[in-house]
Formats: C-alpha cells, sequence, structure tokens
C-alpha cells in the first residue's frame, strides 16, 4: 500500500509539474505573439504616415533591423524590399497579407518557415499612392522555444522529481503508518483514521460472528466425534484419492489398526480383493455391499461413493457386525435341513393308509377317495422335500458349474414343462423378445423361470395368461415374467420371497404350492448378483423381473 500511495503521488507530482510547463509555456507564446501583431501595427503605422508625406524618398536612407519592409505595387510588383534586392524578388499580388490590404486596406498574415522552427508576422497597409507597404517579423515557434528551454525544463523537472520523491515518500509512510499498526484481533480499540471507523466496526462485528460460529461449529465437531467414536458400527472416510480422513475406534478394531491411520491409502489397511474391488467401484460412483468373516465375526460392508454436484468427493465406508444375524441364518439353514428329513415322517401316514387299503378295510366306495388322497400328498411331500433340498444347497452357496446359458432357450423349456399345467387352467403362456445370454449356473437359472411360471399359473385366473419376456436394457439383461391373475397386495409384497410365506394361508391346499418357489427365486437371482423387481396390483395381476449383469 506505502508503495502504490508513494507512485500515486508521485504520478500525480509529475503529471500536474508537465502540465504546469505546457500551460505556461501556451500563455507565455501567445502573450508574446499577440505583442509582436502590437508592435509591427504600430511600427507599421509610423512609417505608413511617414511613407504618405515624403513618399519613397524616406527609404532611401532607411535602415531597419528589428523589421523588414516591403513595398509592392498595385499590379504585385516588388518596389522596394529592405533586406533583398526587390528587382530579384517575385510578384507579390498572392500574398495573403497584401491581397487583403489591397482589398480591405489592410491586412495580415503568420507563415510558418520550410523548417516549422521560424514563424513569420506580417502586417500590410494601403498607401495613399495606391501601393502597399508590409512589414514582417520572423520569431521561433513553439517547438523551438522548448526546445531551446529543454535544459532548463529538465532542471526544473529533475529538481521538482526530487523533492516529490523525498515528500510522496514521508507522506505515503505518514498515511500508511496507523494502518499498519491496526490491532484486528479487537478492531474497535484501534485509534486510526475517522473515516476507517465504520469499517473497522463492521470488522469487528464479523469477528465476532466468526468467533461465535468457530465455537459452534468446534462444539458439533466434538459431539460428532464423540458419536462416530462411541459407534459399534466400524466408520472409514475416504477421500477422493482413496486416502484416509477418518476411522472411528470400531473401525480399528475390525481392520486391526493399532495407531492413527490418516493421510496413507486405505488399500494398505486392508489389502484383500474384495474391499480394494468395492472402494474403486466407489470411487467411481457406484454402491458396493459384501459379507466376510474376520476375527471369528461376521461383517457387513456397504461402501458408498460421497458425491456433490454429481462429482464423487470420498467415499464412506460402514461395517456393521451380523454375527448374530449370521448365526440365526445358520440356525435356519440347519432347521430347513431336519425339516426335509422330517417331512417324510407324514409317509408313514400315507403308507398307513395304503396298508389298510392292501387289508380291505376301506369301504369299496371309499377306495378312490383314499388313493386320490395318499397321490395328492405324496406328490405334495415330495415336491416340497425337492424345494428345501435346492433351497439349502442356495443356501449353502455351493460353487456351481457355470457356462452361457440363452434365457429364451430356457424359457421355451420351462414353458414345455408347464403346458399341461396352464391347460388344466385354460391359461396362455406366451414368450417374446430377442435372444439373450447370460453368464451363470443353468440348473439355478431353470429354477428361477421355473418357480416363476409356475406361481404365475397357480395364482392366474381361469382363461388368463402368463407372459416370458426377455430383452436388454442398457447393461443389463432383463427377464420377466407376468401374468393376469389375482395379484398381490401391497401390504405383502415385501415378504413374499419369504419362505413358507403366504398371502392367503386358507388357499394353500387349492394351489398346491409348497411356499418356496419365490425363496428359491431370490437366493438363486442372489447367487447370481441379480436384481428381483416387483409390480402387482391386487385383482390385476403381477410383474416379476429379474435383472442380469450384463
Amino acid at each position: 500500500m506505502t508503495k502504490k500511495i508513494f507512485r500515486s503521488i508521485i504520478t500525480v507530482a509529475l503529471t500536474v509539474l508537465l502540465a504546469s510547463i505546457a500551460i505556461a509555456t501556451s500563455f507565455l507564446y501567445e502573450y508574446f505573439n499577440t505583442a509582436q501583431v502590437n508592435r509591427l501595427q504600430s511600427a507599421l503605422s509610423l512609417v505608413a504616415d511617414t511613407v504618405n508625406e515624403v513618399d519613397t524618398a524616406y527609404f532611401e536612407n532607411f535602415d531597419s533591423t528589428a523589421f523588414r519592409f516591403t513595398m509592392v505595387d498595385a499590379d504585385g510588383t516588388v518596389l522596394y524590399d529592405s533586406e533583398s534586392d526587390a528587382t530579384q524578388m517575385e510578384n507579390h499580388a498572392d500574398r495573403e497579407e497584401i491581397a487583403e490590404a489591397f482589398r480591405e486596406g489592410k491586412g495580415s498574415s503568420a507563415r510558418n518557415s520550410a523548417t516549422l522552427t521560424e514563424k513569420t508576422f506580417y502586417e500590410a497597409v494601403l498607401l495613399e499612392n495606391g501601393d502597399v507597404l508590409r512589414i514582417s517579423v520572423s520569431q521561433l515557434t513553439v517547438g523551438s522555444l522548448i526546445i531551446g528551454m529543454l535544459p532548463a525544463i529538465c532542471a526544473i523537472i529533475l529538481i521538482a522529481a526530487s523533492v516529490a520523491l523525498i515528500l510522496s515518500h514521508k507522506m505515503a509512510k505518514k498515511v500508511t503508518e496507523p494502518l499498519m499498526h491496526l490491532d484486528f484481533e479487537y478492531p474497535s480499540e484501534n485509534n486510526a483514521y475517522e473515516e476507517l471507523v465504520p469499517i473497522l466496526n463492521k470488522i469487528h462485528t464479523q469477528h465476532e460472528q466468526i468467533r461465535s460460529q468457530m465455537e459452534t461449529l468446534r462444539r458439533k465437531s466434538d459431539e460428532l466425534e464423540q458419536i462416530i467414536s462411541s459407534m459399534n458400527e466400524g466408520l472409514v472416510l475416504l477421500d477422493e484419492h482413496g486416502m484416509v480422513l477418518s476411522m472411528n475406534t470400531a473401525a480399528k478394531k475390525i481392520f486391526s489398526v493399532r495407531k492413527e491411520d490418516k493421510n496413507i491409502d486405505f488399500l494398505l489397511v486392508d489389502r484383500t480383493s474384495k474391499m480394494s474391488k468395492a472402494v474403486w467401484n466407489a470411487l467411481a460412483g457406484n454402491h458396493s455391499a459384501y459379507d466376510e468373516e474376520r476375527g471369528g465375526n461376521r461383517y457387513q460392508f456397504n461402501i458408498n461413493p460421497i458425491t456433490s454436484d454429481g462429482k464423487t468427493l470420498g467415499v464412506v465406508i460402514l461395517a456393521f457386525d451380523i454375527t448374530e444375524k449370521a448365526f440365526s441364518e445358520r440356525n435356519r439353514q440347519e432347521f430347513t435341513a431336519n425339516v426335509t428329513h422330517e417331512l417324510k415322517t407324514p409317509l408313514q401316514s400315507i403308507i398307513g393308509s395304503a396298508e389298510l387299503l392292501e387289508n380291505g378295510l376301506i369301504k369299496p366306495e371309499d377306495v378312490g377317495r383314499f388313493v386320490g388322497n395318499i397321490r395328492k400328498e405324496a406328490t405334495r411331500l415330495v415336491s416340497l422335500i425337492n424345494d428345501i433340498i435346492r433351497l439349502s444347497q442356495l443356501d449353502e452357496n455351493h460353487e456351481a458349474e457355470t457356462e452361457a446359458v440363452e434365457l429364451t432357450e430356457v424359457a421355451e423349456e420351462v414353458l414345455d414343462v408347464l403346458a399341461v399345467s396352464a391347460a388344466k387352467k385354460n391359461i396362455t403362456l406366451n414368450i417374446q423378445g430377442e435372444n439373450c445370454t447370460v453368464y451363470g449356473v443353468r440348473r439355478y437359472i431353470y429354477e428361477i423361470i421355473y418357480n416363476l411360471c409356475d406361481n404365475a399359473i397357480r395364482y392366474n385366473v381361469d382363461g388368463g395368461a402368463v407372459t416370458v419376456s426377455v430383452q436388454k436394457e442398457e447393461d443389463r439383461t432383463v427377464i420377466s415374467v407376468s401374468d393376469t391373475g389375482i395379484g398381490i397386495a401391497p401390504a405383502h409384497q415385501s415378504r413374499i420371497f419369504e419362505r413358507f410365506y403366504r398371502v392367503d394361508k386358507s388357499h394353500s391346499k387349492e394351489t398346491g404350492g409348497t411356499g418356496l418357489g419365490l425363496a428359491i427365486v431370490k437366493h438363486a437371482a442372489a447367487y447370481h448378483d441379480a436384481e428381483i423387481s416387483l409390480e402387482s396390483t391386487k385383482g390385476k395381476g403381477t410383474n416379476i423381473k429379474i435383472s442380469f449383469k450384463g
């Protein structure tokens, strides 16, 4: 600021000085021009009066060193010139001042020399005898005058600049010194310029507001830190480069971190391939989640991007301890396996009924009913056992052989198998779309399509329709099964994929289902990392989509 004030003062001082010199020179030059013209007019008047009295004899012994006199007759011929031979001079009739004198009695003009360094002033008057007498004098132009005065002007500028330098330095220092000692920590206590008081008061107000906001932020930060530290879930925050910004106590325990690991690459903290893939996926703007066992406990990891205005600013990793949930799931899986065996017990009852029939203890008219019930129950039990076995296999996540599976081909196989069931209810089976291939386990995909179509037939209306559609949607392959059946009420839609869950248990025997079909669909889809979506309207039908990657 001092330098800026200093430069401004110097600039203003030199500008004013140069302007003053220019203005003074202009006024002086104009003054001297006017004085010269007046002098010429006075001298011309005196000489003209004398010439009118004594005629041209006046010039016989005339000697003038200050002015030049010229006598011109009516046709422009030079009769006399005080400095040159009149006989050698050219005709002057076209001279401005002479022509004006012949015309108006008086004439005047001013002309620059060829080099522009001199300016000649002319005054002319018409004599009584009809001739014109002209007087002239030359003087320097403004440019020549300035060039002649240049040494003096430079000396003046140099002296003025030196004085301005000294004074401006002192003035700038004096102006800025109070500003350099302002105390912005306590703006209201400054003894500065009166003009700065409003600004200082505003700074003081803003300072207090900032201090209050900083205190609030500090308090909230402490509260947030305490909440994060006391969380049972592990929380890790990463920046856009995957560097650790924050890690709470639970996360340090999960990832076996013994010290503060800020500003290091998180992939150096956790080197597992699943976590590396998930973090890179989140940095690309996508969500990832997976389960993994660590230190005897089962954890679920959710890895999400932190975005703003469409730009990924970082990653948040949440780790949930799902050991109890996993334990319950294992117990349920064991229960399912046990039920598989226990379901064979009713077969003893069936065998007993068969023995009664064999021994002739059933009335002849009841034999058909007993045989039909035995067959029906046996069929249901076998189907249930088969479903439980398949579901158990999916739960245990057995590695199965994968291959390229053509969905339309599998769908056609399923519809061929279910054609008889559909015909009994007068249901039309349709398949549409395009040939799409996914990479997976063929028998699991068959189970998905079969159970969806089987349910669509079981819960359809007489004369209804079931449509299987296969198509590409962006980067995913989608197979959907829609029906014109009874539909599912919104209250039940979130639970229909649970095992043994039935919307209407009173009609379970009528439909003949095992209650495990959609559970098999859910687990088979999960095995292929596929997504399930459901759209259903009560009384109008249901549409279930399975969306495979790729």
